[in-house]
């Protein structure tokens, strides 16, 4: 017995204290291990069912089980599990009898967060129909580009005229379906829709209708603008969606919780977490049409909101609002995200009460993730035996100036040793693929790395730096090459000096992002040279990026250079410019600033500059 063993009973009692002390993460690790387990378990089983169960069939599950259970809430506007069934039905129907659509044809869906969006997207999973997620803020060239990449028969549109009209007559000449969801439409090429579904039945489809689906076909595909060019699409196949189901379970939310989604449904945070989390646990979703720093909180009281999730740059919006007194009165317990700084990370909690942070790494073509399951401060994950089995990976040391791994005399890269940043490389394996990129094969060439640890070996190049500490905690540290990340969206260099490109005063343009104190991520900027005889002409560059670039990809920015540094080997030069940034003490080139007020390119000057660090002037 216990009682006649002292030593025993010291014994037992020390353990628990020399595990915190020496192992302080050692139950953390156990429980998300036992969490790990439970979601293999799963997944394994429903991989094995048959007929194919995918994520809709977690939805009719969800439907018959609590039909009368709030799925989402918009406004004041309140549907069912039940009732998104019936209306995805009667969208699915009126699309059968839409000439010129077959079942199992790719769909490109054009729609901001609304109810609609998540009734067309269950349509065409009930139809075996891929769908393409565009951006709604999207223009011309990428617009149509995207659009094109996914080889979609049919374009499903919401309300807004003026972006498809501006790509209608290549739609027509490619002989594409325009459908939108309003009751009536005169413009000839474009079919008024929603008219079409009311009058529609509401009657189940049959599952014939997907049974040409495998796990590898493609669900949906969600654009990126990963390295370079234009928008990329990611192809992302039924398998990959099925796991998607955990993402919400995984970290403990259950049908009683309320979620609120307020980042946009076509990127893979809104899309992932926001919509097909809820499906697997049965929970509510509160869909705003658009994140509202002003509102963010209100709506969570209104709604008795328990989950949030987030991008960093929405915990800092939230951070920098005004005080107010009921800031802790809510009933948000679990934010889930990436992207938030340590310094916010405390304020947030600091201010708003005890929220637990989920603070995760994803991609969304990348093959590895991490989760930081213990809320560490600025981690964006934790590292782990398991999961190097599982999905072998590795941070290998990277040349920022020749913006390739280093690598040795053998040909081989150098691993980083802890505690030094280097480039995150994921091995692609049969549990971890990389299915690349649609319609895009030299994009998809460029994400895989070879001869990394062994010759011949293959991986996926993530194209984040990162860092992993002592205690195996890993943090990002910034992005490689030729994208940088603002308000939340990857924006490709290459693409926007594209669009640059096509103002006739400007003879070439590099652009790059710059880092501005207080804001998460780097602002756009670009340095520039003018034709011969040219002269900048600040309102016409202004007229000109605002017409061709969403807002969070439009140069803050515009240093004029006589011309523009180039390599050796002809790369543009970005290193010394980013470093130098937007100050008009260290920049003796003309800089400007995109001013909205006046609709103008202005110079910056020192009271400007100072004003845009001090927060006065918005960015």
């Amino acid at each position: 017995m216990l009682g006649g063993s002292p030593w025993l009973q010291l014994i037992i009692f020390i353990i628990p204290f020399a595990l915190k002390t020496f192992s302080p993460y050692v139950w953390m690790d156990f429980l998300y291990f036992g969490d790990l387990l439970r979601i293999l378990v799963t997944y394994g089983a429903r991989r094995r069912r048959r007929p194919l169960f995918f994520v809709l069939d977690r939805f009719l599950e969800q439907t018959v089980a609590c039909p009368d259970k709030l799925f989402i809430a918009f406004g004041d506007e309140r549907h069912t599990y039940a009732d998104a069934d019936r209306k995805s039905n009667k969208i699915a129907r009126a699309l059968q009898s839409q000439a010129g659509y077959t079942s199992g044809d790719t769909v490109a869906l054009f729609m901001g967060n609304e109810p609609t969006f998540v009734f067309t997207w269950l349509a065409l999973a009930k139809l075996g129909s891929p769908v393409a997620l565009l951006n709604y803020n999207i223009r011309t060239k990428s617009l149509l580009h995207c659009f094109n990449c996914c080889k979609a028969k049919v374009l499903v549109a919401a309300s807004g005229l003026e972006a498809v009209e501006d790509v209608l007559p290549s739609l027509i000449e490619q002989g594409v379906v325009v459908l939108l969801m309003t009751k009536h439409c005169d413009t000839s090429g474009i079919q008024s829709f929603l008219d079409k579904v009311e009058e529609a039945p509401d009657s189940p489809l049959p599952r014939s209708l997907r049974s040409h689906l495998s796990f590898k076909s493609p669900a949906v595909y969600i654009y990126t603008s990963g390295t370079t060019g234009l928008p990329k699409a990611a192809l992302v196949n039924q398998n990959r969606l099925l796991t998607a189901l955990a993402i919400l379970s995984s970290n403990g939310v259950t049908s009683k919780d309320v979620m609120y989604t307020n980042l946009p449904l076509y990127h893979t945070a809104g899309f992932f977490v926001g919509f097909i989390g809820p499906i697997e646990t049965g929970s509510t979703i509160v869909l705003k049409r658009k994140f509202s720093a002003s509102q963010f909180w209100d709506d969570c009281r209104k709604y008795n909101v328990t989950v949030v999730q987030y991008i960093g740059e929405v915990m800092r919006y939230l951070c920098c609002t005004p005080k107010r007194d009921n800031d802790k009165d809510h009933k948000v317990r679990l934010a889930i995200g990436n992207g938030i700084r340590a310094e916010v990370w405390k304020e947030f909690l600091n201010r708003f009460g005890n929220v637990q942070i989920r603070e995760f790494y994803a991609s969304t073509e990348g093959n590895i993730g991490f989760l930081n399951y213990p809320g560490k401060m600025g981690a964006v994950g934790r590292v782990h035996f398991l999961h190097q089995k599982l999905f072998p990976y590795t941070l290998v040391k990277y040349d920022t100036e020749r913006d390739e791994p280093v690598r040795d005399a053998n040909g081989l890269c150098i691993k980083s040793p802890k505690g030094e940043t280097g480039l995150l490389v994921s091995k692609i394996t049969d549990i971890a693929p990389f299915e690349g990129y649609a319609q895009n094969k030299e994009q998809t060439e460029r994400k895989k790395l070879r001869d990394v640890l062994k010759k011949g070996d293959l991986y996926f190049n993530t194209g984040d730096l990162m860092r992993i500490d002592k205690d195996n905690f890993i943090y990002f540290q910034d992005r490689v090459g030729d994208t940088f990340r603002w308000k939340g969206e990857n924006v490709a260099t290459t693409e926007v000096s594209d669009i640059l490109s096509f103002i006739d005063c400007l003879q070439e343009a590099n652009v790059y992002g710059v880092q501005v104190p207080g804001h998460e991520g780097r602002v756009g900027m670009a340095a520039v040279s003018l034709k011969e005889d040219g002269e900048f002409d600040g309102s016409k560059v202004y007229k000109h990026v605002v017409s061709y670039l969403p807002s969070y990809a439009r140069p803050r920015f515009i240093r004029i250079q006589s011309a523009v540094e180039v390599t050796g080997t002809f790369k543009q030069m970005k290193v010394k410019l980013v470093a130098q940034g937007f100050d008009p003490g260290q920049v003796q080139d003309p800089l400007y600033f995109l001013d909205d007020c006046v609709k103008s390119y202005v110079p910056v000057t020192a009271q400007l500059y100072s004003s845009i660090l001090s927060g006065s002037i918005k960015l």
